[in-house]
């Protein structure tokens, strides 16, 4: 009967050419057995995914990405046109201010139709919405809800801005002079809120995230 000092003899132990075999497969399996004895094999899919998901949404790369490709977005297409088409136009004129004014003319129709069908329905539906995001933000002191908050509130507005800019063109704008001229100001105004907006996220981010430093310190 061997000594029971020496252990139970595996494999390995015995062969010599499952050596280098036992060798590679040493840490995995010391890995396996340790998280297995600590409970946390149920643990890993949860952990991972909100390594890569941030509920601290200030503190997190993606939401500032998001709201930089949101703005630059919204300042650069007008009424779903993009604003090089419309300094095209002005240059140059002719096939290009046909191309403009088409789709200028479909995108302001669509618009003015879902506000005139479903513009009651949208606006109680994003006002409650933004109701959740103030009351889950700033009542309960929710990050994600104040993140959401600070990027669609000012979107609202832009949408509100888009719909008066397009029953604006379709009542009494008709010169092209005046249609480029609305058109820029509808950017400049747009740019400007998403300006006001950027500054107010950037400075409530670095209040929340140094509070919590603060309080983690």
């Amino acid at each position: 009967m061997p000594n029971a000092a020496a252990g139970f003899q595996t494999p390995c132990d015995t062969s010599a050419h499952l050596r280098g075999l036992c060798l590679w497969a040493k840490p995995s399996l010391q890995a396996r057995e340790s998280r297995t004895t600590n409970g946390d094999d149920g643990l890993d899919w949860y952990s991972t995914v909100f390594e890569l998901i941030d509920m601290r949404s200030f503190s997190n790369l993606w939401f500032w990405i998001a709201l930089a490709v949101v703005w630059s977005s919204a300042s650069h297409w007008v009424l779903g046109v993009p604003f090089d088409m419309v300094s095209r136009a002005r240059r140059k004129g002719g096939s290009a201010v046909e191309d403009l004014t088409d789709l200028l003319r479909i995108n302001t129709t669509r618009l003015l139709y879902i506000a005139d069908e479903a513009g009651l329905w949208v606006i109680g539906t994003g006002t409650f919405f933004l109701t959740g995001f103030a009351v889950l933000g700033w009542v309960y002191w929710i990050e994600i809800a104040q993140a959401l908050f600070l990027l669609f509130f000012p979107m609202s507005l832009v949408s509100l801005l888009s719909v008066h800019t397009a029953r604006a063109l379709h009542e009494r704008d008709h010169d092209l002079d005046a249609v480029y001229k609305r058109l820029g100001r509808h950017r400049l105004i747009v740019q400007a809120i998403g300006m006001v907006s950027i500054f107010v996220t950037a400075m409530w981010g670095m209040y929340v995230n140094l509070s919590i430093g603060v309080l983690g310190g």
